[in-house]
């Protein structure tokens, strides 16, 4: 099975999870966007600290005599990302009053 399959199937099963909350909602209909935004956020984050998490290990290794420099540059620059996952978490769930109106 090749990479890109299995980050698709990856995805998609982790929009779904999301969406599981939205079939509870009442009032005759299902909602999914803030179900999918709040996914690709997460699955976007996830990436994002991945490939920096990636990077940072491999020029450690390359020059450890720099590793607390990249260790401090590579926590700020998560730390950012995850700021931003939030802010975008709140805004998908804010989306779809329902949710709140319990």
């Amino acid at each position: 099975m090749s990479y890109c399959f299995r980050v698709l199937v990856m995805a998609m099963s982790v929009c779904v999870a999301m969406s599981v909350p939205a079939f509870a909602v009442g009032d005759g209909g299902v909602h999914f966007s803030g179900a999918f935004g709040a996914a690709l956020t997460i699955i976007g984050a996830g990436y994002g600290i991945g490939k920096i998490g990636s990077a940072a290990v491999d020029s450690m290794a390359r020059q450890p005599e720099v590793a607390g420099q990249i260790q401090t540059a590579m926590i700020i620059a998560a730390a950012l990302i995850e700021g931003v996952t939030f802010y975008a978490l709140i805004v998908c769930g804010g989306s779809n009053e329902t949710y709140f109106a319990q």
